[in-house]
């Protein structure tokens, strides 16, 4: 029987060759936020333009039975009848808070089944875990308007 020469089915990892992966280029300083591995890659202006921002008026707001984090959102957005959205707020706000407030909304996402029902947008915060604070529109502002 002949043998085939032999091929390795692992190789060892070299740690300098990791290292060399892992570290900043030379002229990129470790603390700017393009060196941050959570840094969200950079968007065009045409896939930034396919989002259809506009300002919405909370009509309604109230807890969900058994949704640790969910408030549901009934919002008024200029159309025929208002949508519901359900937003993870309930932390960093109470529905009687809520009520009439202008804030700033994603159109046209596709709506969401999710457990506790259909969500048919999505209301624009900032923040994180430990602080959550809606994005508002100035009392100017009217529903359906287009964000630019």
């Amino acid at each position: 029987h002949a043998l085939l020469p032999f091929e390795p089915l692992l190789t060892r990892i070299d740690q300098g060759a990791i290292a060399a992966m892992t570290k900043p280029p030379d002229d990129t300083p470790a603390d700017t936020p393009a060196a941050q591995d959570d840094a969200p890659a950079p968007v065009s202006i045409d896939d930034f333009q396919r989002l259809d921002l506009r300002i919405a008026r909370i009509v309604r707001a109230e807890l969900i039975d058994g949704a640790d984090r969910l408030l549901r959102l009934q919002l008024d957005l200029g159309e025929e009848r208002p949508r519901q959205v359900l937003a993870g707020i309930r932390a960093a706000y109470a529905p009687e808070q809520l009520q009439g407030r202008l804030v700033v909304v994603v159109a046209n996402l596709e709506p969401r089944k999710m457990r506790f029902g259909v969500s048919e947008g999505m209301v624009l915060a900032a923040g994180d875990g430990d602080g959550i604070a809606l994005l508002s529109a100035d009392a100017a502002a009217r529903p359906g308007q287009r964000v630019r």
